[in-house]
């Protein structure tokens, strides 16, 4: 990962865990709805871990959370 989108995968990572939440699942949950394991989504989750995904996986996360992936990309 390019040090300077940090920030911006740490925005992403935020926003999956807000829609994760306001869908009421667990990190676990979410792991098993993409075929990943917990350790996974945790480190994309964590503000102070750098943890890139691909677009493969940050489709199957929005597909998994119900949510079009352009709301997991937007700063608000």
């Amino acid at each position: 990962m390019k040090e300077k989108y940090y920030d911006k995968y740490k925005h992403i990572g935020l926003k999956i865990s807000y829609y994760r939440k306001l869908r009421g699942l667990t990190q676990e949950q979410l792991a098993e709805m993409i075929d990943k394991n917990l350790a996974f989504i945790g480190a994309v989750e964590a503000p102070n871990v750098n943890r890139t995904v691909s677009l493969d996986t940050l489709f199957d996360i929005a597909d998994a959370l119900n949510v079009e992936p352009y709301k997991l990309l937007k700063e608000e």
